[in-house]
């Protein structure tokens, strides 16, 4: 049940700020705009879960975002 609440959150923050943020003109559209969003959630913005770093520091294995 742990893994729920994780998805949750995730599921809330992406209808909060990509979905309902957006107007979307076409499916391409609505497709890069979601991209843009995701690159920004996964490379740019702090995770308080993690040390308020972006989860691209994980892999990277430092606490600096790439240029991804």
């Amino acid at each position: 049940m742990p893994d729920n609440v994780f998805i949750e959150s995730f599921n809330g923050k992406f209808r909060n700020e990509g979905l309902n943020a957006h107007w979307f003109l076409t499916p391409d559209d609505a497709r890069s705009k979601m991209e843009e969003w995701r690159k920004d959630y996964n490379t740019v913005r702090p995770h308080s879960a993690i040390g308020n770093k972006p989860p691209i520091s994980l892999m990277n294995g430092s606490s600096a975002a790439s240029a991804f």
